[in-house]
């Protein structure tokens, strides 16, 4: 069975084999490439993979590229093609022209893409003819990120615009349209496509909507093999340390974390929060003064106004061995997004067996169990206008944004309040997540949704199989 692979960026097992920059990003489709490939003589699967690839993969005057490499004893075959992933919310029909070329080489038998966030995966959608054999694997849903994006941020954050973002023609506001403009081909995708995985109940209700005729497979995801064997200790971690994985942009919901603080600090007046990824809050030189977004400019602003220069370490972009470490110092991994669908984050915390605090927001429901994995607090809730019934944008005076912030403060104290319950937590929570992600459960999910794909079989009703 040859099968080709469409992913949103160059995996990391790929760069590091051709000695490229590897993302901190989709590792958990590395893990699961791994599988597939060590098993390979028993799978008879003949696996590619394409990518947008960087300008250095591509030979003169050429639109893609293609590169074989060895994964232990099997080849896999990876094809780079030319997009600007830095627009993802526009559509370049050259994508369906560099697909094709792409097709007629790998002559695959299915093809599985790896997210709906990016234009190529319509461009697929569109240019493969057996719509039946195209499977696609939900990750995020940008229609639906659209809609949460101004995360209760204040009007006149929401309308304030700095150099950067008008030059860039990024406001938050255009940052929104963005999504909205990559929700709508995403639907196109979701309608073209015959297949459809996903793991949460939430994701299954939402693309039931726009696709009512596609099987739907529920699997969970192999996560990046740094995280299945060392585990969390309370005696091991700076007390009081709280660590988010993210923090550059809305949906992130940093913001509420900045504004829970002074509650936080009330009670435990060494509290300190750790964010990994890109810093935006950057503003010491003149170069950084220029590149601040409106959002980086709120985010400074609840610093200075609660107090928290000191007490917000931003440790940068870090790679799985960093994560894990940061993962074991800390006391408590908080999610609070505005809208999640199972963030691998928080799959990583639980399978490491920390504490984890999260907003009950999107899919995350089906990934962790309040009152047993951990706690889960109400998180954003999209308002609707009673006027014209529209979503409302903003939070006028603040008011809903406090209420969150209070309840995820009321949720870290309640948390570190009780530390025999808290060691109850993080038992369930490890014992879930290796039960979620536990690769050869995984793996062999995957070869029987191919399997039937390629025999058109139904999957019947796996609403009770989420877990």
């Amino acid at each position: 069975m040859k099968v080709l692979w469409l992913c949103n960026m160059i995996i990391p097992m790929v760069a590091r084999q051709l000695n490229l920059d590897a993302s901190n990003k989709e590792g958990w489709i590395s893990g699961l490439a791994e599988v597939v490939l060590r098993k390979q003589q028993e799978n008879q699967i003949e696996l590619s993979i394409a990518f947008p690839a960087p300008k250095v993969m591509f030979p003169e005057n050429h639109d893609i590229c293609k590169k074989v490499i060895r994964i232990g004893n099997a080849a896999l075959i990876c094809y780079g093609f030319h997009e600007d992933t830095s627009q993802a919310e526009v559509y370049d029909p050259a994508l369906e022209g560099m697909l094709k070329k792409i097709l007629e080489d790998a002559k695959p038998d299915i093809v599985h893409c790896f997210g709906t966030e990016y234009p190529h995966t319509l461009a697929m959608c569109r240019v493969f003819p057996d719509k039946q054999r195209i499977l696609i694997g939900l990750q995020g849903i940008c229609a639906l990120y659209a809609e949460a994006y101004t995360a209760d941020l204040p009007r006149k954050v929401l309308k304030k615009v700095t150099l950067r973002d008008s030059l860039k023609k990024d406001s938050l506001m255009e940052q929104q349209q963005k999504f909205v403009k990559r929700g709508v081909m995403e639907k196109e995708a979701i309608t073209l496509a015959g297949n459809i995985t996903g793991r949460t109940e939430w994701d299954r209700l939402c693309t039931r909507k726009w696709n009512t005729t596609a099987r739907y497979f529920n699997m969970n995801e192999i996560l990046r093999p740094e995280f299945y064997e060392a585990e969390w200790k309370v005696d091991q971690c700076i007390p009081h340390s709280i660590f988010l994985s993210q923090g550059d942009y809305p949906i992130k919901g940093l913001h509420y974390m900045l504004t829970a603080m002074p509650a936080i600090l009330a009670k435990y007046p060494d509290a300190t929060v750790y964010v990994a990824g890109n810093s935006i809050v950057n503003y010491s030189t003149l170069k950084q003064k220029l590149k601040i977004s409106a959002y980086g400019k709120y985010l400074r602003k609840l610093m200075k106004e609660y107090g928290l220069t000191d007490k917000v370490k931003f440790v940068g972009k870090l790679n799985a061995e960093q994560m894990r470490a940061r993962y074991l110092k800390s006391s408590l991994f908080v999610c609070c997004s505005t809208l999640e669908n199972s963030p691998n984050s928080l799959g990583e915390a639980m399978l490491l067996g920390m504490p984890c605090v999260s907003a009950d927001v999107g899919g995350i429901p089906s990934l962790f169990v309040d009152g047993e994995d951990g706690i889960m607090y109400e998180g954003f809730r999209i308002r609707k206008n009673t006027k014209n019934n529209s979503s409302n944008k903003s939070d006028e005076d603040g008011k809903q944004l406090k209420i969150v912030s209070k309840r995820l403060a009321n949720a870290v104290i309640e948390m570190w309040r009780d530390p025999e319950k808290q060691a109850e937590y993080c038992k369930n929570a490890r014992k879930h997540a290796r039960r979620t992600h536990k690769r050869e459960i995984n793996y062999m999910k995957l070869m029987e949704i191919y399997a039937k794909i390629i025999s058109n079989e139904q999957p019947g009703d796996e609403k009770d199989d989420i877990t």
